[in-house]
């Protein structure tokens, strides 16, 4: 039986409801409801105009409502009078198939038929910088190799602590908080759980760094590539798969502690890497972090081609520890829903067709890529990856080609609109377009 939103509110002290949606290209949506009015919204929904949001939807089209989903309660920890809830959209009785929300719950459905269960974490980057985003916001974070920097990381323990005493109270079992390596880059991680919670979970992060960092006077940004000397914002993903509280990608007869299920999934993604960039890398900025020369710490910490390894950070597909892997393509702009949805589908067909990928590579791919003329190349830019989506027969079975076709439609339409304004060349400077577009994504 669901939770009485009304009487959580009365025992909670909550006085307003954040109903929320993400759309299309991650754009947190919301309305703010008074909690007399959260019986009638938990059974009906908040109405929403599809047009006015990054769906394909035109603006004669019935409105389609946000059904809270009361298992994703977050009270504000800086603001106990709102609580957040993550949403499904309908539409005229029926669910909106292009709300990721009810993408990735799709995708699970068909784990599920296997008895399969998919566990998650994911490592958020961001920057801190200036309210108007154009330095970093802390001057004296100018090491060449910034990583870890203890003085850097301090100077902003008063932002970071709040964040993390949050995700404390929230019980997300948070472990740990660094300086990454870019200046004014920082990274906080907290424990893996299954999918649909760290899907929810991330984008409350993200809404959470943000309003923090405001309110400590800063701007708090997970733009792929928002300075072009320095190393970009990614968002790994760790991944295993379970039935019950059996890992099955465990096997420590194996040399990297990996069942041959395992194998079978990482094959998946390795064949539809191409297309899953499209989601994991779905702004024209995110190609500036893709194939990109070296930053100023000396190395872009992204992958370049679509390969996998062991304990070895230059490789798009990394198994750091038995029982699980770390998928480090996707950036900082990636629908957190869409994210969990393509691992989801790629390492599902994988699983299906148990497609072997090929004995893991243990060279420093930065620097001996030429070696391996047959390895595939990540996509150049959103252009590439969005024809690569269009051909993919296997994620079009997947998320239905109604998806497909709306995503890589409005898709185009944001880089006719970049067209008529700018010229990209990763050799240039980041444009306005792009700040103005994606320093908020």
């Amino acid at each position: 039986m669901a939770k009485n939103l009304s009487k959580i509110a009365k025992q909670k002290k909550i006085k307003y409801f954040l109903i929320s949606f993400v759309d299309f290209f991650g754009v947190l949506r919301s309305k703010l409801v008074p909690s007399q009015a959260i019986n009638d919204m938990q059974k009906n929904g908040a109405g929403f105009a599809g047009f006015a949001t990054w769906l394909d939807m035109t603006p004669a089209d019935s409105d389609m409502f946000a059904i809270p989903d009361p298992e994703s309660l977050i009270q504000l920890p800086w603001n106990k009078e709102i609580g957040w809830l993550a949403s499904d959209l309908w539409m005229n009785g029926k669910q909106v198939k292009a709300s990721p929300r009810v993408i990735l719950k799709n995708q699970i459905q068909q784990l599920n038929k296997k008895n399969l269960n998919m566990k998650s974490g994911v490592e958020c980057e961001y920057f801190l910088v200036t309210p108007d985003g154009s330095n970093i916001a802390d001057s004296r974070d100018n090491q060449s190799k910034p990583c870890y920097d203890q003085s850097a990381l301090m100077r902003r323990y008063d932002l970071i602590k709040e964040i993390c005493d949050s995700m404390i109270e929230l019980g997300w079992n948070p472990y740990q908080n660094d300086h990454e390596d870019a200046n004014g880059q920082f990274e906080m991680n907290w424990e893996y759980d299954d999918s649909l919670v760290t899907a929810d979970r991330h984008v409350f992060f993200k809404f959470m760094v943000k309003s923090l960092a405001e309110k400590h006077g800063l701007r708090a940004t997970f733009m792929p590539k928002p300075f072009e000397n320095l190393t970009g914002n990614g968002c790994h993903a760790h991944v295993s798969l379970w039935n019950g509280k059996n890992n099955k990608f465990l096997d420590t007869g194996d040399r990297y502690g990996l069942s041959k299920m395992a194998y079978h999934f990482v094959g998946g993604i390795l064949k539809n890497a191409k297309s899953l960039s499209s989601f994991f890398n779905p702004t024209i900025n995110s190609y500036r972090r893709i194939n990109a020369p070296a930053t100023k710490s000396g190395a872009t910490w992204s992958p370049s081609s679509i390969s996998y390894t062991g304990n070895n950070r230059t490789h798009m597909i990394r198994i750091p520890d038995p029982g699980r892997f770390e998928l480090r393509l996707m950036d900082g702009s990636t629908n957190p829903y869409l994210l969990q949805a393509g691992i989801m589908a790629a390492g599902l067909y994988g699983l299906d067709n148990k497609v072997d990928p090929g004995e893991p590579l243990s060279c420093n791919m930065y620097t001996d890529y030429k070696n391996y003329p047959n390895l595939e190349r990540l996509p150049n830019d959103i252009e590439e990856s969005l024809d690569e989506l269009d051909e993919n027969k296997i994620i079009r079975s997947s998320f239905g080609d109604d998806v497909i076709n709306s995503y890589i439609k409005l898709k185009r339409k944001e880089i006719e609109d970049f067209d008529q304004n700018e010229n990209f060349d990763k050799k240039r400077p980041i444009t306005d377009w792009e700040k103005l577009n994606t320093l908020d994504c």
